[in-house]
């Protein structure tokens, strides 16, 4: 007789590095350089420890600069394909904060800082988090370009898609150096999951 087994919970956990580094920041990071400074600082740390994909995100309080929560690609370590650095850091966040709303009347305006333009799945979770600032290092084609990533078909009118729902875009922060990211994820060789490209 086969033996049934069935989940019933899933756990994604940051690595013991994130911890460490992130107990370093500061507590408050009132530069909006210094946020994607920081940003795309753990992206690099996340492939040079080989604990997921080339991404991080951060949530901040928009005005104070104070740091909530740092998430990084936990996909292949975790075998969660939504276990992506934007996901993981609203998470992180909602569960600290105490609110599945991060727009909450009773909370301060939130900020999300990603080192790329959110995925398909991504957008969405941006947008029903409840935050009110959204900060990419960049939205063109050149994250998929170098690195293989398949980040979804996204609504042609994504940017005013936000601005309808009261989340302001600053796009294009620190550009290059998140390039560098990716380019050093590509040239170590690294995994490339859902890198079908909508291929089948």
């Amino acid at each position: 007789m086969q033996e049934t087994f069935c989940i019933m919970h899933f756990t994604v956990t940051l690595p013991d590095w994130v911890i460490e580094q992130q107990a370093q920041l500061p507590t408050c990071i009132p530069i909006l350089e210094d946020r994607m400074r920081a940003v795309i600082r753990f992206s690099q740390l996340n492939i040079d420890h080989r604990t997921g994909g080339p991404f991080a995100a951060g949530v901040f309080e928009r005005e104070s600069g104070r740091l909530i929560a740092i998430g990084v690609n936990r996909v292949v370590p975790s075998n969660v394909s939504s276990a992506h650095a934007e996901v993981v850091a609203l998470s992180l966040a909602q569960q600290s904060l105490h609110s599945w709303d991060l727009g909450s009347d009773s909370l301060p305006a939130m900020q999300l800082v990603v080192n790329w333009r959110p995925c398909a799945m991504c957008y969405g979770a941006t947008i029903w988090s409840g935050i009110r600032s959204l900060v990419i290092a960049g939205s063109d084609d050149a994250c998929e370009r170098i690195t293989g990533f398949d980040e979804g078909p996204i609504h042609p009118e994504w940017k005013s898609e936000l601005a309808k729902r009261g989340i302001a875009l600053h796009d294009g922060l620190l550009y290059q150096e998140a390039i560098r990211v990716f380019e050093a994820f590509r040239d170590g060789g690294q995994l490339v999951y859902n890198g079908r490209q909508g291929n089948g």
